[in-house]
């Protein structure tokens, strides 16, 4: 797996999810994980895993964590990457 490429096209799909309101967030936690798959400018098809859940207690901060592999060995230890809004609307630790 192209570590850069698949980081660059799990940024990209993270950035549309932080664009979401902290409400539309939450409504996001009662449906499942999304799956899908993108391909890469090299290439490779990637598979992506974006997952909604609480950073804690039910209504606070909402965590988005998104994974993506290549299918090969990654699938077992995928590059993650994720972050936290908080109702304000701000991100946690940022």
């Amino acid at each position: 797996m192209n570590r850069d490429e698949a980081r660059r096209i799990l940024e990209l799909e993270l950035t549309a999810y932080r664009a979401e309101s902290y409400e539309e967030l939450v409504r996001r936690l009662s449906a499942e994980s999304l799956h899908y798959e993108r391909p890469g400018p090299g290439g490779a098809s990637y598979q992506v895993e974006i997952q909604f859940m609480w950073d804690g207690a039910p209504g606070g901060d909402v965590l988005v964590l998104g994974s993506i592999d290549d299918g090969g060995w990654r699938a077992f230890v995928p590059l993650t990457l994720s972050f936290i809004k908080a109702a304000d609307g701000s991100f946690a630790g940022e």
